[in-house]
């Protein structure tokens, strides 16, 4: 039985959440966001509580769907009430970013900027020039685009120059030394 499947998750004031043939559609202040659930795992909205359980045990991995499951629409209802965001620092000599309207910019010590356009739903800010946030409703693609964004420059371990999330420690490794 799954733990994390068996928790209920809270709707949030001006939350909604409908299903419609295994299609859930969650909307919000911030956007509406839908997801196809697995026939295997059934949804039931009471008030302003979700419950997820399952309706068809013969799989293999209908536990693992079941967490998943929940795990994914909990995603969602914060994601169209709060939001998500990541951070990310650039560190290097003369790199920096902008943002020109829906276009994130990089110099990021490469012979020309480099140009990343805002998936539909993400938006770039730049609070200042050596940080960037990729802010939107849907988790994982607040998350895949702040990855993409990332591997423009992975960190070298000497200086650690590059692209890092705000949380991510980096590792220093020890440079070359004089001869005796």
């Amino acid at each position: 039985m799954s733990r994390i499947g068996n928790k209920p998750i809270t709707l949030p004031a001006g939350v909604t959440l409908t299903i419609d043939d295994g299609l859930v559609t969650v909307k919000g202040a911030k956007g509406t966001l839908s997801r196809h659930v697995d026939k295997c795992i059934g949804v039931k909205v009471e008030g302003a509580t979700v419950t997820l359980n399952i309706v068809d045990a013969s799989e293999d991995d209908v536990q693992a769907k079941h967490g998943l499951y929940r795990a994914l629409l909990a995603n969602m209802v914060k994601g169209v009430s709060e939001g998500f965001s990541r951070n990310l620092i650039i560190n290097g000599v003369g790199y920096k970013a902008t943002v020109n309207g829906d276009k994130l910019v990089l110099n990021i010590g490469y012979s020309h900027p480099i140009e990343v356009v805002a998936p539909q739903g993400i938006s770039f800010s730049c609070p200042s020039q050596t940080e960037v946030v990729v802010s939107g409703i849907d988790k994982e693609l607040v998350g895949q685009t702040a990855a993409n964004i990332k591997a423009k420059r992975p960190v070298e371990p000497y200086h650690a120059y590059g692209v890092r999330y705000k949380e991510e420690a980096v590792v220093l490794k020890e440079g070359k030394k004089a001869g005796k």
